[in-house]
């Protein structure tokens, strides 16, 4: 199994041979459908379409028309008159990543920054969801740019997300957003019902008026919250000053005083106990990644979690 620490790089960026070079890993990974897949194209997903497909649905009366073939002799026999089977076809499920590269996300404190474990996780998952079958599709944002590739089939949706994954900042000219809310808004436009999509970021200044976002965006689709976050974001370093720098200047950042270390926990809670929220209010999905944590682990344990919860295990 390839190792996921060993694809970062220096990690700080992530490059496109590395992003390929994940398929392999990305076969722990199960994304099955939780719900009805409406897509009308062929693929790896029951849909509620019938016709001559993978899976067996019903038997109904023969009706002038009906293939012969498909006859039911047994139901036949036994109720007397002609009756037919009916099958359900499997149906491609197209799927979307948003994934985060804004301010917020270039940080990290050990292995990696968040930006690089999000291009890592969404690459995992789009290679997932190709081996699925699915249609893969995504939007990369940061503050100044961002770029949007619709699902497509097979690998084909996949290169020019990959590329927008490894450049930094983002090689397109159209403009940017300022917060994953309004990334999700516009990505709301975007998406058709039965799709799977998966949010990644750190939620970085989300409120609970955001929500709105995900009700529009959850509309006949799944949809999954995958929070990448650092652990000095969750909890504060050792009592002590230290040096800090934001490229310009210098200061000493005092962490001893109890009240300033408990407040800093806090925050983390808080914005934690928000998603955890509108996860339950809008029926999404929440999976955690910590940047010195391995990706495809964690995701891996995630999605596992979301498909235990469908089987209504605990």
């Amino acid at each position: 199994m390839i190792s996921m620490q060993n694809n970062l790089n220096d990690g700080v960026s992530v490059n496109l041979k590395s992003l390929i070079g994940l398929r392999l890993e990305s076969r722990r990974l199960h994304i099955a459908t939780r719900g009805k897949v409406l897509s009308t194209r062929s693929g790896g997903h029951l849909s509620r379409f019938r016709g001559r497909g993978m899976e067996f649905d019903e038997s109904r009366i023969y009706q002038p028309g009906d293939d012969p073939r498909n006859m039911d002799w047994r139901v036949t026999a036994r109720a007397g008159k002609l009756h037919v089977k009916l099958f359900r076809e499997e149906r491609e499920r197209p799927v979307w990543l948003l994934v985060d590269q804004g301010p917020s996300m270039r940080f990290g404190s050990r292995v990696a920054f968040k930006s690089v474990i999000a291009s890592s996780a969404a690459a995992l998952l789009a290679w997932a969801a190709v081996d699925k079958g699915d249609r893969v599709g995504g939007l990369v944002f940061d503050e100044t740019r961002h770029f949007e590739h619709r699902p497509a089939a097979r690998t084909q949706g996949l290169l020019p997300l990959f590329k927008a994954l490894s450049q930094a900042p983002l090689n397109e000219k159209r403009g940017g957003y300022t917060s994953i809310a309004s990334a999700t808004e516009y990505l709301s436009h975007l998406v058709r019902p039965g799709s799977l999509i998966f949010l990644i970021s750190d939620f970085f200044g989300l409120t609970s008026e955001d929500g709105a976002t995900f009700a529009r965006l959850k509309t006949g689709s799944e949809l999954v919250l995958v929070q990448v976050y650092d652990n000095l974001e969750s909890t504060p370093p050792p009592a002590g000053q230290y040096p800090v720098s934001d490229g310009v200047q210098r200061g000493l950042w005092d962490t001893r005083a109890t009240m300033q270390r408990n407040a800093w926990s806090s925050r983390f809670a808080e914005q934690l106990n928000l998603l955890k929220e509108l996860s339950n209010r809008h029926q999404a999905h929440l999976i955690s990644l910590r940047t010195d944590q391995p990706v495809g682990e964690s995701l891996s344990r995630g999605l596992g979690v979301r498909l235990g919860a469908k089987a209504g295990k605990p």
